[in-house]
């Protein structure tokens, strides 16, 4: 008898987590089961903000899949097309071969990328801070702008070096301006040319308040402790246009400056738009059992799926973050085993914990189950949190060790050079990969799979 293929589309939390569990809950013989994802690394998102500040080395919060999935096959490459009614998915190898990957249970988890707007300039000259490329060059493009501007005679040229500007007052966007701002803080003393009050950060978002998900009074203290340590916020505004040396603001401003850092929200990956099913602003509508209606074997979980937040109620859909996509792929592994055995399926309950805001050193803002916290305390839970959501004891252990070499011999400022011959920007790191409308997944599925 022909073991049935569980197909995950997407290494990040949500897929990782459902294949752990099947794997510990499924023996070999039960199922075959494939991962496709174009890294071998599962990313920690939350602590990139410390990799751009070289708080953390980038192997710290890249845990590698072959350590943690024991039996599950890895195909490397992108999903760029899904047949439901053939039940295949179209994949794009990292060797650039097209091959088809038959499924009977398909769990799309393919996670998000960098929303941007029609803004002219900006995937030209905007960077992202999504992936772990991005937050190892950010850092070595901040250190590269201190190095100009002490070398400059240009004070115009300099002013615009020590500007920087950070879009989005969310927490990708607040925790990204805390901590490099930190950076340039430390490490302006070892620039004799230079001055702490020449360095400028600009915090910009369309919302009225900072990190509205936290609520009014501990969005107000997050402020007003970065506003402390220097930090600009223009609110209720955004990016009309940017070239290479300056940045142009709705409210007719216009800021020179050659870094414009661009955190202001994610999509759903392009692969959500080849199956023609219902989305919901972007994200793949799916069941409180996190299956997609009209869709034979089709679950999505993370970034990806609207799924119903029924801890809230109405209309209400889980937020795009990292603890529901940790918690969801669980559910969703318990799911596929129902499925598998004939059981009924259960819905996902999981209501938000809260949200934890590192803003660098003693400095944090956090509301777990409620309760409003900042300094030192709200720091504490913010760190705990990070290690309890670390995926292994390895990555827990190199953590701890870089935060506490951090704190006790301070920051290194060495420029890697990394990706020094390319400008570095959105257009330079956002996949570049083609997705396949749904009857040209229908043209290369069929024979593909004929094939395989």
């Amino acid at each position: 008898m022909t073991r049935p293929k569980i197909l995950v589309v997407g290494a990040g939390f949500a897929g990782v987590e459902c294949l752990r569990r099947l794997e510990r809950r499924l023996s070999p013989a039960e199922a075959e089961l494939v991962l496709v994802s174009p890294s071998d690394y599962q990313l920690y998102l939350p602590l990139l903000p410390h990799v751009a500040a070289g708080v953390l080395t980038p192997q710290s919060v890249a845990v590698s899949l072959r350590r943690r999935l024991r039996r599950t096959r890895i195909c490397p490459g992108g999903a760029i097309g899904i047949d439901p009614e053939a039940k295949v998915c179209v994949v794009r190898k990292v060797t650039g071969e097209v091959v088809a990957e038959p499924y009977d249970q398909l769990v799309l988890a393919a996670g998000s990328t960098t929303r941007t707007f029609d803004i002219p300039g900006l995937r030209d000259h905007g960077r992202g801070m999504k992936s772990l490329a991005e937050a190892a060059y950010l850092r070595d493009h901040v250190i590269a702008q201190l190095d100009i501007a002490a070398a400059t005679t240009d004070e115009a040229e300099r002013a615009a070096r020590l500007q920087f500007v950070v879009v989005g007052g969310g927490y990708a966007g607040t925790e990204t301006a805390a901590y490099l701002q930190r950076l340039t803080s430390a490490a302006v003393g070892r620039y004799p040319r230079l001055d702490r009050a020449q360095i400028r950060w600009h915090l910009v978002d369309v919302a009225p308040r900072l990190l509205p998900e936290l609520g009014e009074k501990l969005g107000e203290k997050a402020m007003a402790t970065l506003r402390y340590r220097g930090i600009e916020f223009s609110l209720g505004t955004s990016v009309a246009s940017v070239d290479a040396t300056t940045v142009k603001l709705t409210d007719g401003r216009t800021l020179p400056s050659h870094t414009l850092i661009w955190t202001a929200g994610v999509s759903a990956s392009p692969l959500v738009a080849t199956l023609g099913a219902e989305t919901v602003r972007g994200r793949l509508a799916a069941t409180p059992q996190l299956t997609v209606p009209g869709f034979d074997g089709l679950f999505a979980a993370g970034d990806a799926a609207a799924v119903p937040d029924l801890a809230k109620g109405g209309d209400a859909v889980c937020p795009p973050t990292a603890q529901h996509a940790q918690r969801q792929g669980k559910a969703l592994a318990e799911n596929i085993l129902a499925r598998l055995r004939g059981a009924p399926l259960k819905p996902y309950v999981h209501k938000d914990l809260g949200l934890v805001v590192d803003l660098g050193g003693v400095d944090a803002v956090s509301k777990p189950l409620g309760l409003e916290l900042h300094g030192l305390p709200a720091q504490a839970v913010a760190r705990g949190y990070h290690l309890l959501a670390l995926p292994t004891l390895t990555a827990r252990t190199r953590v701890v060790t870089n935060w506490t070499l951090n704190a006790l011999a301070g920051d290194d400022f060495v420029r890697t050079d990394f990706q020094s011959r390319r400008p570095g920007t959105l257009q330079d790191f956002e996949s570049a990969t083609s997705y396949l409308t749904p009857d040209q997944v229908r043209e290369h599925s069929r024979p593909l799979a004929a094939r395989t």
